[in-house]
């Protein structure tokens, strides 16, 4: 007897998450914000500021 066929809906990948994830990353004495769509934020000195890029660019 042959075992049922899975439904094709079933079978598709996840899809990724909605939106952006970013976060902030140390390079010598700089700070710049990241994100996974690969957005890449300028070089900073304040840590506050290159939070603020990330804020900036999920919002927009």
């Amino acid at each position: 007897m042959p075992l049922p066929r899975a439904d094709a809906r079933s079978e598709r990948p996840a899809q990724p998450p909605a939106g952006h994830s970013t976060s902030t990353t140390e390079r010598g004495s700089f700070c710049l914000a990241l994100c996974t769509c690969g957005w890449r934020g300028p070089a900073r000195r304040s840590r506050d500021l290159a939070r603020k890029d990330a804020t900036l660019h999920t919002a927009g």
